[in-house]
């Protein structure tokens, strides 16, 4: 099957892209709904198989709040249904056959869908991830092959200039430039590093992507090496992505038997060769020089720059990384035209970025919008707004090294410039909503506790000025805080952003010194009154039952997990205080609201 010449593989592709497929694919998402059982309901759905019906493993829908997710495509109609169920098999495949959906389990919410502008995760969810031949049917590699065939190095770098294509990873560096100044480096070699080291709590956009279209991020690659003149290429997953890790190698196979990867490519003497490095988890790896460092079989540790790695990076040489979805955006750029892409997005960022929206809000899952979006269309509308009966009060942007935004600011474009003056980055693309019952502060105590304990511990800054900052906020959330302690905090989290060597700890005060800046009330109702009003940290609260409104049905004492609650049946209880661990099942089991929270 290895093609060794360009019109062959055409040729082939074509036959692919003609072939004619049943009328009804059904398509399960097996990547992050198998959590859900989506594995079982696969095999399920392919046992029904028949000459009208095939049915497709593939990535994620996006709508993760509805999992398991699943597609049925009628010839060129959709119908997407969430929480589905074995004993939903039968009814969806005979309304299938009669072109009817099955109303009672469709997503009811359209505009999660509706409002997106999705083009980097347009195959994800329609592909099977590691069947090459399904990813050449929706056009795949025919960017590749444009290139290899029409492209000089210099047009593929002008082309990326005009899509004002900046850097999904993090820092929004531009693509050109950094593809720009390795492809002018003088080297006898070359690297390309996709960064899969997606560390941030509440975030899988790059794991998605790997898990659901890895030959998009494969055919990214191959146009950098082709670009830069580079022969050598490494993913960079976390291990603890297993299904990114085998999809990926599964695809990498595929590609090495096609003969698109490996020596004299497709008979045009470009030799590319790729290889997956497993991460050991380490946050702080997802900086680039201390991924490079991991990659050497070194501690992941930053080093100072300049040199930058495009200049001298992995074993020395000139070397380009990228995160993934910056390479999943590649194919797209050369098939529509650098202009065509920046349509989209802002004057200084063009194209669309891809979001994991979390926390507490309707709709969570992937969110990809045009860059310059503001915050309430992506939270209050795709979102579908806060869960029943809470409210909104903000959102973390961009992890542990981003900030958290109040709702006054949600219209807040998304953009690199916009969201750094207020505090936050874009970040890789984490969004974690908060309401009304998360506390400002301990938000920013668990953040600041991650990056502390991620912190590779190479400067001082970070080291130490993390570990103070920490025990600072470990006070407060006691009640043992002082009103001196907020000057503290803002001084270090200065210092810390200051003279910290790599990203990680310049970021790390973020989100203390936001919360300090638009939640500083809650700061001092921890240090004055001693009261955490969202009734979150536990030092500074009590349960208690309210004698008059008590029935005596004994709810409380049975789900009561330390026997903490003591009452006869039809009799006041009282909660032992002594014995009392503050779980909160108490109060959330009650149905008379006699559980109060003091």
């Amino acid at each position: 099957m290895k093609f060794k010449e360009i019109e062959n593989f055409k040729d082939y592709c074509e036959r692919i892209r003609n072939k004619k497929r049943k009328n009804i694919r059904i398509k399960i998402c097996i990547t992050g709904c198998r959590a859900k059982g989506a594995l079982d309901l696969y095999n399920e759905f392919k046992k029904r198989e028949d000459k009208e019906i095939e049915v497709i493993p593939t990535g994620c829908h996006k709508f993760c709040s509805g999992a398991p997710v699943v597609k049925v495509k009628i010839f060129s109609k959709d119908y997407i249904y969430q929480n589905v169920g074995i004993n939903d098999i039968d009814e969806i495949i005979k309304n299938a056959k009669k072109d009817k959906p099955v109303e009672r389990i469709l997503v009811k919410d359209k505009k999660f869908f509706e409002l997106q502008e999705i083009k980097v995760l347009k195959n994800c969810g329609e592909v099977n991830p590691v069947d090459i031949e399904d990813y050449i049917y929706y056009g795949g590699f025919s960017s590749f092959l444009n290139v290899i065939e029409n492209f000089t190095p210099d047009k593929v770098i002008e082309e990326i200039a005009k899509s004002k294509l900046r850097g999904r990873g993090g820092a929004g560096f531009p693509t050109y430039k950094k593809w720009e100044i390795v492809k002018n480096q003088v080297s006898d070699e070359k690297f390309v590093i996709c960064n899969g080291d997606e560390g941030d709590p509440g975030a899988f956009m790059d794991r998605t992507l790997l898990e659901g279209v890895p030959f998009q991020i494969i055919e990214g690659m191959l146009i950098c090496a082709y670009t830069i003149g580079a022969n050598k290429g490494f993913f960079y997953i976390r291990a603890e992505y297993p299904i990114a890790v085998l999809h990926m190698s599964q695809a990498i196979k595929e590609c090495y038997k096609y003969g698109l990867l490996g020596k004299d490519i497709l008979g045009t003497g470009f030799d590319f060769d790729v290889e997956i490095k497993k991460g050991a988890g380490a946050f702080v790896c997802g900086e680039e020089t201390a991924l490079i460092a991991s990659i050497e079989g070194k501690r992941g540790m930053p080093r100072p720059r300049p040199p930058f790695p495009a200049e001298k990076g992995l074993f020395g040489k000139p070397t380009c990384i990228n995160n993934v979805e910056t390479f999943a955006n590649i194919p797209i750029i050369i098939n529509e035209g650098g202009e065509n892409f920046s349509k989209i997005g802002t004057e200084k960022s063009g194209g669309t970025k891809i979001f994991s929206l979390a926390g507490k809000v309707k709709n969570t899952g992937l969110v990809e919008i045009p860059l310059g979006t503001p915050l309430w269309k992506i939270i209050y509308e795709i979102g579908g707004g806060p869960i029943e009966g809470r409210k909104i009060k903000g959102v973390q942007t961009g992890g542990p090294s981003g900030g958290c935004i109040p709702v006054e600011y949600f219209n807040t474009p998304t953009d690199y410039e916009t969201l750094a003056e207020l505090g936050s980055i874009m970040g890789s693309g984490g969004m974690i909503v908060i309401d009304d019952k998360v506390c400002a502060v301990e938000l920013a105590r668990y953040f600041l506790d991650f990056v502390q304990k991620e912190s590779c511990g190479k400067c001082v800054p970070c080291r130490i000025g993390t570990k103070r900052m920490l025990e600072i906020l470990e006070r407060i959330t006691k009640g043992n805080g002082e009103i001196e302690d907020i000057e503290k905090l803002e001084k270090l989290g200065s210092y810390i952003k200051e003279t910290s060597l790599c990203g990680l700890g310049q970021t790390a005060p973020n989100p203390v010194l936001t919360t300090l800046k638009y939640f500083k009330d809650e700061y001092l109702e921890h240090i004055k009154d001693k009261k955490c009003p969202a009734g979150v940290c536990v030092e500074l609260f009590e349960y208690v039952i309210v004698e008059g409104k008590c029935t005596g049905c004994t709810l409380c004492k049975k789900n009561c997990p330390a026997g903490a609650i003591e009452g006869e049946v039809k009799k006041a209880h009282k909660i032992v205080k002594e014995k009392c661990i503050k779980c909160g099942v108490c109060f959330n089991v009650c149905k008379f609201n006699a559980v109060e929270r003091k």
